[in-house]
């Protein structure tokens, strides 16, 4: 009978001498794909940032945020000054009339012994108005065409006054639109005097108005500007020389509510 040799009288392999044998992993392997973390794929933006969406600030378009309640009609005082004084204090003040406002930001002084002045014509039915005391209205026709609103200046007899060359528009859009015949907010609406007198609907029956009273035609305190420009008056080439090249012309420095030309204009702390 054949002799079977026990566990511990067989010969050892190196199998046998490994004691991590019995754990070692006997079965068939297999190769897999690694296994990845599913991310989801971005979603692409259908719109723009919501603060690109933000319309970017317009300096031609009306102001609606001045609330003319609040403002104040200035007194006649302010107005009885020397014109080339009261022409750059009238800027950033408002022009009302009914739920029309205007802001002015543009003006030209027109002094006593000036060659450009209508009150070189002395005291007539036209220029009656100039003659009188500050702060009455002076609007004549030009051209046939255009009412030209002015602020009589200085002291009654002095014969001086301040045209209003350009406004912004705060209120009453509509109705200046409907008077200028332009559907349209960009500074083409207000730049020149014509236009000025047009959208506030005047006549020369508002001269000697007194602008300094509550209702119809006023004139009411606003916002001093920061900067200035100042230039030679517009057409004017029948004056004197001197009056002619004098920096008699002011308007509010930044905005595009300024008429032509806009070339002749420089800040008001560079003119020598």
């Amino acid at each position: 009978m054949r002799h079977e040799k026990t566990a511990s009288e067989r010969e050892p392999t190196p199998e046998s001498n490994d004691v991590f044998a019995s754990f070692r992993f006997r079965g068939t392997l297999v190769n897999r794909k690694p296994r990845f973390k599913r991310v989801a794929k971005p979603v692409p933006p259908t719109e723009p940032l919501r603060r690109s969406l933000r319309p970017k600030p317009n300096p031609s378009a009306p102001q609606p945020h001045i609330s003319s309640a609040k403002m104040k009609t200035l007194p006649q005082r302010f107005f009885q000054i020397d014109a080339l004084d009261l022409a750059p204090r009238l800027l950033g003040k408002f022009l009302r009339r009914d739920d029309v406002v205007l802001q002015i930001t543009e003006v030209e002084a027109y002094r006593p012994n000036d060659s450009a002045c209508h009150g070189r014509f002395g005291v007539t039915s036209r220029t009656a108005p100039v003659f009188g005391p500050g702060g009455h209205a002076y609007v004549y026709l030009c051209y046939g065409l255009h009412m030209m609103l002015n602020v009589v200046a200085d002291k009654e007899g002095v014969g001086a006054a301040v045209l209003i060359r350009s406004c912004a528009p705060i209120s009453g859009l509509d109705v200046i639109q409907q008077r200028r015949g332009q559907k349209t907010e960009k500074p083409i609406l207000l730049t020149g005097p014509g236009k000025v007198g047009q959208a506030l609907g005047l006549s020369t029956e508002w001269s000697n108005h007194p602008l300094y009273t509550p209702g119809g035609l006023e004139l009411l305190d606003g916002p001093e500007p920061e900067n200035v420009l100042v230039g030679p008056r517009v057409g004017i080439q029948y004056a004197l020389p001197e009056h002619v090249n004098a920096l008699w012309r002011f308007a509010i420095a930044g905005t595009p509510w300024i008429s032509a030309p806009k070339n002749t204009l420089r800040p008001a702390g560079l003119i020598v």
